[in-house]
């Protein structure tokens, strides 16, 4: 539980149950879509529920997105681990998990259905559209909170170069972007000392 992850890893004593857990999870599950899930799961994680501090979040985010696997799924793995322990992480994997399976299986039904009118088209579009500025919006607040030192951005902007312009293909560039941040980091961090 909760009670059991050391006081270092949590923000002044924030403790959360794993039904706590579950609810916050059900809450972002059935109400986030595309890149808005990290954002949500910050403000419920970090600003509302104030389980976490915002460094210990980017962590968890970093962490989720070198994972295999879906990232929002990685994220609740994490964050309802670090709240509640494994009971925690298994109810916010489910959170996550099951509202996004109940609405992808009534999407689909109701875009066989209407597939052929005009506003189908329009209403993706849209859904779309938000989802790539919350991506956006995410991405910049993110940025903002980084470690301001020359490794930080060159290896950022090198892995942005690589997939998002070169559009090379992804595990390659995190198999070899990782170890090196990793390594640069270490070094910046034994300068400073």
């Amino acid at each position: 539980m909760a009670e059991d992850i050391p006081p270092q890893d949590r923000p002044d004593g924030a403790r959360g149950s794993a039904l706590d857990v579950l609810m916050s999870f059900l809450k972002i599950g059935g109400s986030a879509f595309g890149g808005s899930t990290q954002a949500m799961v910050f403000r419920e994680v970090v600003d509302r529920r104030q389980w976490m501090s915002e460094q210990q979040f980017l962590v968890g985010q970093a962490i989720a997105q070198v994972l295999p696997g879906a990232n929002p799924v990685n994220l609740a793995l994490y964050m309802g681990l670090k709240v509640a322990g494994g009971l925690g992480a298994a109810a916010a994997v489910f959170g996550m998990v099951i509202p996004a399976f109940c609405i992808i299986m009534a999407m689909g039904f109701a875009y066989s259905e209407l597939s052929s009118l005009p506003v189908t088209s329009f209403v993706l579009h849209g859904v779309a559209a938000a989802g790539v500025g919350a991506t956006i919006s995410q991405g910049l607040k993110t940025t903002r909170k980084l470690p301001k030192r020359a490794s930080t951005i060159i290896v950022g902007l090198g892995v942005f170069v690589a997939i998002g312009l070169l559009r090379w293909p992804m595990i390659p560039v995190v198999i070899v972007a990782v170890p090196l941040s990793i390594v640069w980091a270490y070094l910046d961090q034994r300068r400073a000392a």
